[in-house]
């Protein structure tokens, strides 16, 4: 079910509020296939993400039709998409930690002259 509604929303969707990269996570079934809950990670600014959802939210009921034909399932489930933010908090964390790993900037005094020790000079 996942790789049929991922190829959906890869090539075959129209809907102009569908933007930004749209990548399905997973997909939750109940036993007796009424409900399906899709979890999505929507790349993009909030207000891309808000729309995408709408748009989502609009092709289910024609997702929900090609989904059971594709599968030949006798009932198709209620779509459902969920937000599924564990792609972004990964790549969050990984950015996190790329800062970690960089070694500190060496620490310059400001503006004073680097004077060699003196060696061996009597004084």
């Amino acid at each position: 079910m996942r790789e049929e509604i991922a190829l959906f929303l890869a090539n075959d969707v129209k809907d102009p509020r569908i933007n930004g990269l749209v990548t399905v996570t997973g997909v939750e079934v109940t036993r007796d296939l009424h409900h399906a809950k899709v979890f999505v990670s929507v790349l993009g600014s909030e207000s891309q993400r808000a729309a995408t959802f709408d748009g989502l939210a609009g092709v289910a009921s024609h997702l929900r039709g090609r989904v059971g034909r594709a599968l030949r399932l006798r009932i198709a489930p209620e779509i459902e998409f969920r937000n599924d933010q564990s792609i972004a908090h990964a790549a969050h964390i990984e950015q996190l930690l790329a800062q970690v790993r960089q070694p500190p900037a060496p620490e310059t005094a400001p503006d004073e002259p680097v004077q060699p020790p003196d060696e061996g000079r009597g004084n």
